[in-house]
This record gives structure tokens, sequence and C-alpha cells, in this order.
């Protein structure tokens, strides 16, 4: 039952982020480029919830995101779905309790995602890789990623620790003597 009250608050919180994202930053924005909270979502999922239920969430989510926005379906889905597990990957190798950190992850995960995006738009329309509107995109947004996380790191932080909960696996080591 816990699980699936976490499932219906990421739910949530990814509706909420829609309208953000469609209605907000479009005034709040740098030069046209508007931060990619999905990404930062995911990788929370990634970070706390662990590989299987946060990668199935990504997908899940990317392709709502794609039914909603995208004009190919897959695109989002196969995003969202990196994230979480680039999210998992980094919560094995990396501690999660230190808003540097963090904002590490994040610069990662959106240059990473936010790449493979770029790459498949070239690839699908045809268009003129262009290195300095990519660099000029890519960098905003990871700055704009960033400044988000320093704000709202202490959320974050709670809604991980309210995931890790409601999806720990009660794993006991038990130590013979």
């Amino acid at each position: 039952m816990k699980k699936i009250s976490s499932i219906i608050i990421i739910f949530l919180i990814f509706i909420l982020i829609y309208f953000l994202q469609s209605n907000f930053f479009v005034w709040f924005n740098i030069a046209g480029i508007k931060p990619n909270l999905f990404i930062v979502l995911v990788l929370i999922t990634g970070l706390y919830i662990g590989k299987t239920y946060s990668v199935a969430i990504g997908i899940i989510l990317g392709l709502l995101l794609d039914l909603f926005i995208g004009k190919k379906l897959g695109m989002y889905g196969i995003q969202l779905g990196l994230a979480a597990f680039l999210g998992v990957i980094f919560n094995r190798n990396f501690s999660k309790d230190n808003r540097i950190t963090i904002m590490l992850m994040v610069a990662g995960t959106t240059f990473i995602c936010e790449s493979l995006i770029y790459i498949y738009q070239i690839i699908l329309y045809k268009s003129i890789f262009e290195i300095f509107s990519f660099i000029k995109i890519i960098s905003i947004e990871i700055i704009f990623n960033t400044i988000l996380i320093i704000i709202i790191y202490p959320l974050m932080q709670k809604l991980g620790e309210l995931l890790e909960k409601s999806f720990d696996e009660n794993k006991i080591l038990t130590k013979y003597y």
C-alpha cells in the first residue's frame, strides 16, 4: 500500500511539474530555454527507490510526456528511463546526502539526457549539428537545473526519504558469530 501511495505522489508531482513547465517557465526562462524538472524528478526516484521501479516510473512518465507534448513517441520515455538508470548508478557510487554532489549529479544527468535528445532530433529531422547552439542550450539548462536544485534541495531530500521508506524491502543482514 505504501508503494502505491508513493507512486501516486510521484504522479501528482509529475503533473505539478508539467504545469510549471508549460505555464510558469514560459515567462521565467533564460534565452528561451526552460529548465527540465522532469529529469530532476526521475533522478530522485533513481537515487531513492531502486533500479526496477525507478526505471519503470521514468519510462512511464516519459511516455506520458511524449503523449502530452512530444512529436514522436518514445523520445522522452528513453530520456527519462536513462535519467532514472543514471540515478541508480549515482546512488551506488556517490552519497546523496550532500547538496553539491546532488548538484553535480543533476548537471551530469541533464548533460547526458539533453545530448541524447539533441542527437536524436538531428538524426530524426536530418538537421545540421550546430555546436555553438548545442553548447548554449546545454549550458543554460544545466545552470538552470542546478540553481533550482539549490532552491528545492530540502524538499527533494524529504521526498527521497519518504520514497526510500516506502520502497525499502527490509533487507536484514544477520550476523552469525
